[in-house]
């Protein structure tokens, strides 16, 4: 993937892990300017290892402000676009496993046994009828 001004990038390391910045400009072969006025990522230099490429790519100028950012940002409609995605909705999910409480746990799994319990017994429906055809 290419490092190009106006890529949306996420942050996975630092600060401000968890959001969403674009490339404002390339500082060196390791590090990036980016700005995230969306998701109140202040504009700062980040290094490549703390970040991840999205598919996403706004149109704006080289080095541009933050309130051009933020324009162009709203104008490609990012926040919803991301939201759609398996990634985020992935890392959302994440976020809610790993908030459940232990009765909630232990809650999930019983649903689960449930579910198994059902899904055996009408597998085992099917075998006995496809046997005595």
């Amino acid at each position: 993937k290419f490092i190009e001004i106006g890529t949306v990038v996420y942050i996975n390391l630092g600060p401000h892990a968890g959001k969403l910045a674009a490339i404002v400009n390339v500082v060196d072969q390791n590090r990036l300017l980016v700005n995230g006025p969306c998701s109140k990522v202040p504009r700062c230099v980040v290094n490549l290892k703390q970040i991840k490429i999205t598919q996403f790519r706004i149109k704006m100028p080289f080095g541009a402000r933050a309130g051009v950012v933020a324009k162009a940002w709203e104008k490609a409609n990012i926040n919803a676009l991301w939201a759609e995605t398996k990634w985020a909705k992935k890392i959302e999910s994440k976020e809610k496993k790993a908030s459940l409480s232990d009765y909630d746990r232990y809650k999930l799994m019983k649903i689960r046994q449930k579910r198994s319990k059902i899904i055996a017994a009408e597998v085992r429906r099917l075998k006995k009828s496809a046997k005595s055809q």
